[in-house]
């Protein structure tokens, strides 16, 4: 894994669901384990197979987390991004026929279970770095070349 960077808010966020793993989901799942092999025949017993089943998913994500935070960086606010779109910026964007799309530049870990994030590698993230408000950036999609303009900046949560 490559450096990765996270927002304040999303470090803290995997920060709370790697803790969550380790001192209450992994205890509780194996105790039920425990108490489903004490049972006997483990080859007809579901609870068994079913709590081993998410015991092992707890363990893999609780790798996948341990080694994120080997190399993940959390990056803060700083008031020198003011005005400008970098990462962790809520960003609002209006096309010529008056659509709107808003959305939070945000590293790739933090994207998943949110419609308003967005990678910070996708191609609307990197169009909009270093961007201020009235600014256009145009965009690369499979349509063609997409215009937007900036009509939004802010770095703390939406309204």
């Amino acid at each position: 894994m490559n450096r990765k960077l996270l927002t304040a808010e999303g470090y803290q966020r995997l920060q709370d669901e790697l803790n969550d793993l380790v001192r209450k989901e992994r205890p509780e799942i194996t105790k039920i384990v425990s108490w489903a092999a004490s049972l006997g025949d483990r080859s007809e017993n579901a609870d068994y197979h079913y709590n081993k089943r998410k015991l092992r998913e707890i363990d893999r994500r609780i790798r996948f987390l341990t080694k994120l935070f080997e190399v993940a960086h959390k990056v803060e606010y700083s008031p020198e991004q003011a005005g400008k779109a970098y990462f962790g910026a809520w960003v609002e964007l209006e096309n010529d026929d008056a659509e709107r799309i808003k959305f939070r530049i945000v590293g790739d870990e933090e994207i998943y279970g949110r419609k308003d994030y967005i990678s910070l590698q996708s191609p609307v993230a990197k169009a909009c770095l270093g961007k201020s408000i009235d600014d256009e950036i145009q965009v690369q999609t499979p349509n063609g070349k997409k215009s937007w303009y900036i009509i939004q900046i802010q770095y703390d949560a939406p309204a």
